[in-house]
């Protein structure tokens, strides 16, 4: 693919703060970037968009909101902590905030589901308002006790198609590679997805995977069709940034320019 498409999200370098971050993007040619709301807080918000800004960094998205599942939770408290991203995606002019909807703690997993349908309800006003997508990502089935109960594309478009209205464009879905790829209704959906794909994340599953988390493989090192899954995602008519998202304590460890070389690298290679 095409490199002037790559996004570097920032769990790729995660030794590196966001001004490290934003330099390292410059050095290395890379025109947009997608920041986490850990780095964000650490540098303020402001300083934030004035870093991006500075640099001409178009941000791909914010990661991340939801976590609307624990009912022991607080609801204000989810509440106004996902406002708080609403507004810093908007502030970041991101194509998208991330949602991540939140893990089953407890038995009743059609109560989760529909705890999370509720909080996307809420929220979408504040997000409308701001002008700000929401973007389900839903995460493989192995992340439900610790991350997601939507665990395939399918459930992420029936929590857009439930919402109704303008909420098909409006909240829309992530396709990552490395939660949907095993999916064997994957072609079905990234086709019934189409214009609501906010957001295409790439890396790679390894064959022998020792960490369920931690231990994403660099593009090309693995098993996924990340051609053929391109493919698919180009056809559905999806042309934003292809957020390189790497989570590894191997990739962690190493230098982070030696990385950004080799993912810029495979990236024109592999998706």
């Amino acid at each position: 693919m095409d490199a002037a498409r790559l996004s570097l999200n920032q769990i790729t370098l995660n030794s590196l703060d966001l001004p490290a971050a934003v330099a390292a993007c410059e050095r290395h040619e890379i025109g947009a970037m997608a920041l986490w709301r850990d780095k964000i807080a650490a540098v303020g918000l402001d300083r934030a968009v004035e870093l991006v800004r500075s640099a001409g960094l178009h941000v791909s998205s914010v990661c991340r909101g939801g976590m609307f599942t624990d009912p022991a939770a607080d609801p204000a408290a989810v509440r106004d902590d996902n406002r708080r991203a609403v507004d810093e995606a908007a502030a970041l002019e991101a194509d998208a905030l991330v949602l991540v909807c939140g893990p089953l703690l407890d038995r009743d997993l059609a109560g989760a589901r529909a705890r999370v349908r509720d909080g996307i309800a809420d929220l979408l006003p504040h997000a409308q308002a701001a002008g700000v997508r929401l973007a389900v990502e839903p995460l493989h089935p192995m992340m439900i006790s610790v991350r997601s109960v939507v665990s395939t594309l399918g459930q992420a478009l029936d929590l857009s198609d439930a919402l109704g209205g303008d909420a098909g464009e409006e909240v829309g879905v992530v396709v990552d590679a490395y939660h949907v790829w095993w999916d064997p209704e994957l072609e079905a959906q990234i086709a019934r997805a189409g214009t609501r794909i906010a957001g295409y994340h790439v890396s790679d599953w390894l064959p022998e995977t020792s960490d369920l988390l931690l231990d994403r493989g660099m593009m090309g090192d693995g098993v996924i069709d990340l051609p053929h899954l391109s493919g698919l995602v180009a056809d559905a008519g999806f042309t934003g940034p292809v957020e390189v998202e790497i989570l590894s304590k191997r990739w962690w460890s190493e230098d982070p320019d030696d990385v950004t070389r080799l993912l810029r690298k495979r990236f024109e290679e592999f998706v």
